[in-house]
């Protein structure tokens, strides 16, 4: 079995529905037994996952780690069964993960508050309270919570 010594994205990039983690020199390593492999960008360099389903989506992708002249190669397919990289994505992408949620909520809130603003307006309109839709419409332009 492998272990993760070391895994820190060089870069952490979320675009649609994709979280892509890159890896440099340095910032991925191995440990085999008692020895430290580091990985170097030969072939593969990162780990694309799904947001929705935080599922690997480039298993196919080489990694592959140095220890002077020797090599660890493997497809990210088995790195996954024979390490414990998969518990160390999870830590990775948890921040990621919560993140969009919290960016979804605020999203959420604001829509929320406008309904409620344009609800507030319509109420004053149809009972003819002119007072409260001027209010209303200054606090809008005024740069309120409400839009």
């Amino acid at each position: 079995m492998l272990h993760v010594e070391m895994m820190k994205p060089f870069h952490t990039e979320v675009k649609d529905n994709k979280i892509r983690l890159v890896f440099a020199y340095q910032y991925f390593s191995l440990r085999k037994d008692d020895e430290v492999f580091s990985f170097i960008p030969v072939e593969g360099k990162e780990i694309v996952l799904n947001r929705d389903t935080l599922q690997v989506e480039n298993l196919s992708e080489v990694f592959v780690f140095q220890k002077g002249n020797r090599f660890i190669r493997l497809p990210l397919y088995q790195l996954l069964l024979v390490s414990d990289v998969h518990d160390h994505l999870k830590t990775l992408i948890e921040p990621v993960a919560e993140q969009e949620n919290s960016e979804e909520v605020m999203e959420l809130i604001h829509a929320l508050e406008r309904e409620n603003f344009e609800r507030l307006m319509d109420d004053a309109l149809s009972h003819r309270d002119l007072d409260l839709f001027y209010q209303l419409l200054a606090t809008q332009h005024d740069g309120g919570s409400y839009v």
